[in-house]
C-alpha cells in the first residue's frame, strides 16, 4: 500500500482489526519513510459495478460519494456515523447482490429515498430535493403534499 503522505510503497501493517460489523477490515498502517500513520480499509466486493447516469455516460460506483450524499442529507440529525455506515454497506450490497453490473444512477437515489424515508423525514426530503432537482418552492411544496410518512399524517 503506497504511502499518502510521501508515496513510498513501503509501508507496514501495525494493527488489523474487523469494522462495520465485519464487513470491512480497519488497518492501521505505518511508512518507516517519512513517519506517517494511516489508516486502509478492505471490503468484500462481490462485483464490479458501473452507474450509467441520466445523460448515459458510465462511470465507476464510488462507495464515497454516496456515504457523502447520505450525510450531507443526514447532516446535523440524531442519526450517528455507524448506522450511515451500515445504510451505505446495506445500499452497496443490494446493487451487488442485484446481479447486475450496470445500476442506473435513479435506481441507486431511488434507494437512498426509500431508506431515508424510513429512517429521518428531513433526511428524506433534503435529499430529495438534490435527487429530483427542486428548483422553486413549488417543487417542495408539491413534493411534501404527496408525502405519506405513514403516521397518518400528510406531509
Amino acid at each position: 500500500m503506497r504511502c499518502p503522505f510521501c508515496g513510498s510503497e513501503d509501508t507496514q501493517v501495525k494493527d488489523s482489526r474487523p469494522a462495520d460489523d465485519g464487513a470491512a477490515i480497519r488497518r492501521r498502517r505505518s511508512c518507516p519513510s517519512c513517519g506517517a500513520r494511516f489508516t486502509t480499509f478492505e471490503r468484500v466486493t462481490l462485483r464490479e459495478l458501473t452507474v450509467v447516469k441520466s445523460d448515459q455516460r458510465r462511470v465507476p460506483f464510488d462507495r464515497d460519494k454516496l456515504a457523502r450524499s447520505i450525510r450531507i442529507a443526514l447532516r446535523k440529525r440524531p442519526v450517528d456515523e455507524d448506522r450511515i455506515e451500515r445504510i451505505v454497506n446495506g445500499i452497496q450490497r443490494r446493487l451487488e447482490a442485484e446481479g447486475e453490473s450496470e445500476i442506473t444512477s435513479r435506481a441507486i437515489g431511488e434507494m437512498v429515498m426509500e431508506t431515508l424515508k424510513e429512517l429521518d423525514q428531513v433526511a428524506y426530503v433534503r435529499f430529495a430535493s438534490v435527487y429530483r432537482n427542486f428548483g422553486e418552492a413549488g417543487d417542495f411544496r408539491a413534493f411534501l403534499g404527496s408525502l405519506d410518512f405513514g403516521d397518518g399524517n400528510k406531509g
